[in-house]
């Protein structure tokens, strides 16, 4: 294995004195729940492990993921989130009904841990996470069945939350110092995702962005607020990697799509995005290697001013350099707003053409698909 990068070896010893400091000073650690998903074969926890001064007065002795979630949130709140103390290499185990599997955190924290032969039925369940310095926690999960058929997978930024990103001190602004009750939505972005479920309530939405997975708590309740289907969500952690100070937004994305194909593969997926960043080329590349997982795209189209807040340019980058969706063996349509896609996402989420069917004509084309990495499974994969 390649040495890391200098800074993540600055990092790791900065958090390890840190966290050797407060454990001095009486600091225990607290589970902060995130959302997992998995199939009838294999389910995808997540959570992370943070230092924390001990449990809040006004917390009950035996509280609700939702209320885990608040102390969680008000604890890490803001750009407090970001300077959170991470418990590295701290064991974790994880029940799912009788059976426990155990595993420890990564540096900065985190459990992406994928649990075989699970025994869970399609739908929303909880499995349980216990650290020996910390409360057990339950976190929500989404099983997706074999017969599911439909699905969305939805950027955040600029999709569903106007974030003007990735300008530096919007983006300073938005993330640590407001709170998500005074971010807006995207008009008519909820109604469209609502509209869709009630069609097929079964359907999975998966939230995918570059954004940090120490904004997870903050993101969770913006979207339950204002009303959007719960999912789970794909982030990346924030600071400096093994390879460099910042890890690619775009090859989490890349890797992150083609293991949602690999892991749910009866499934075809919505592709929702916007045009301020790289969605149109990273969703059409995908399209082309996988068209038998691809039922449509999506773009939200930002407007001149929000493309100059996004990257000082009144224009998009599909503008600039244009991904080549002309060439793709599904629709892609645009619009402003939700309420200006919904029409136009009828017609694609309604159609059924059998998998087969599309990866056949598809190959027809592009020729056969090669297999893609898309880098390690996990943490732990058992």
């Amino acid at each position: 294995m390649a040495r890391p990068h200098a800074a993540a070896l600055v990092e790791d010893a900065y958090t390890r004195r840190k966290a050797a400091l407060l454990g001095r000073r009486g600091w225990a650690t607290r589970i902060v729940p995130l959302t997992g998903y998995g199939s009838a074969s294999r389910l995808r926890v997540f959570g992370r492990v943070i230092m924390t001064r001990g449990r809040p007065e006004d917390e009950p002795d035996a509280p609700t993921y939702e209320a885990r979630l608040r102390a969680g949130e008000l604890e890490t709140r803001g750009w407090r989130a970001f300077m959170a103390t991470p418990a590295t290499d701290e064991p974790v185990t994880v029940r799912v009904n009788d059976r426990l599997v155990t595993t420890h955190t990564d540096r900065g924290g985190y459990v992406d841990l994928t649990v075989r032969g699970h025994g869970l039925g399609p739908g929303w369940h909880r499995v349980f996470l216990s650290s020996p310095r910390a409360d057990p926690i339950d976190v929500p999960v989404l099983v997706v069945g074999s017969q599911v058929t439909h699905g969305i997978i939805s950027d955040i930024d600029d999709t569903v939350l106007s974030t003007s990103l990735p300008r530096p001190m919007i983006a300073a602004w938005n993330t640590f110092m407001r709170s998500e009750g005074a971010r807006r939505p995207v008009p008519g972005m909820a109604t469209l995702y609502r509209e869709l479920l009630d069609e097929h309530p079964e359907a999975p939405v998966i939230y995918l962005s570059t954004g940090a997975w120490n904004t997870a708590p903050t993101l969770t309740r913006f979207l339950e607020r204002n009303g959007y289907p719960p999912g789970p969500m794909l982030l990346t952690d924030w600071g400096p990697t093994n390879t460099g100070w910042f890890r690619s937004g775009q090859e989490h994305k890349r890797a992150q799509l083609h293991r949602l194909a690999r892991e749910l593969p009866n499934v075809r997926w919505l592709l929702v995005g916007d045009d301020g960043q790289h969605d149109p080329k990273l969703y059409t590349e995908f399209a082309s290697k996988r068209p038998d997982r691809v039922r449509g795209l999506a773009i939200r189209q930002l407007s001149a001013g929000e493309q100059v807040l996004s990257h000082t340019i009144p224009v998009a980058y599909d503008d600039l350099a244009p991904a080549p969706t002309e060439s793709l063996d599904v629709p892609v349509v645009r619009a402003p707003d939700g309420y200006g896609l919904l029409d136009q996402v009828r017609g694609i989420w309604s159609q059924d053409v059998p998998a087969r069917t599309l990866a056949e004509r598809a190959s027809a084309t592009v020729g056969p698909v090669e297999p893609v990495d898309d880098g390690p499974p996990g943490l732990d994969e058992r």
